[in-house]
């Protein structure tokens, strides 16, 4: 089993930055691939990024391509999210998620069920 806790988010201005922290514990030598999601009220998880745990490779979608960026420190187990230039749209619950299998760096990673392990969230707001 691999456990993950999200820390970060709060409430921002639009065009500000947060910086989202995901700590994994448990077996972390059984995961191949972190992603992140964000899923707003009325709407459905969706795949904002993810990286190679072992690689240290990423990957974003393009409506966050060029302001998000994911990163580690592979010594605390700790996958972070840097988020910066942020819009209104951007508000979503936040979670990170972790599997056993690589990445594909297509869209085969967008599916949530792809991923065996999820943290509890963190809620992102960004106000206009």
């Amino acid at each position: 089993q691999v456990q993950l806790v999200e820390s970060g988010g709060g409430l921002v201005q639009a065009g500000g930055s947060l910086r989202l922290s995901c700590a994994a514990s448990g077996r972390t030598f059984s995961t191949y691939a972190m992603g992140w999601f964000r899923q707003a009220p009325g709407k459905e998880r969706e795949f904002v990024g993810g990286m190679g745990w072992n690689t240290g490779n990423t990957y974003y979608v393009d409506s966050v391509k060029g302001r998000f960026i994911i990163s580690r420190d592979s010594a605390k187990n700790t996958v972070y999210l840097q988020m910066n230039s942020l819009k209104p749209e951007d508000t979503a619950v936040y979670y990170c998620a972790a599997r056993r299998t690589p990445l594909f760096y297509s869209g085969r990673d967008y599916y949530p069920s792809s991923y065996d392990y999820w943290g509890q969230g963190t809620q992102v707001t960004v106000s206009s």
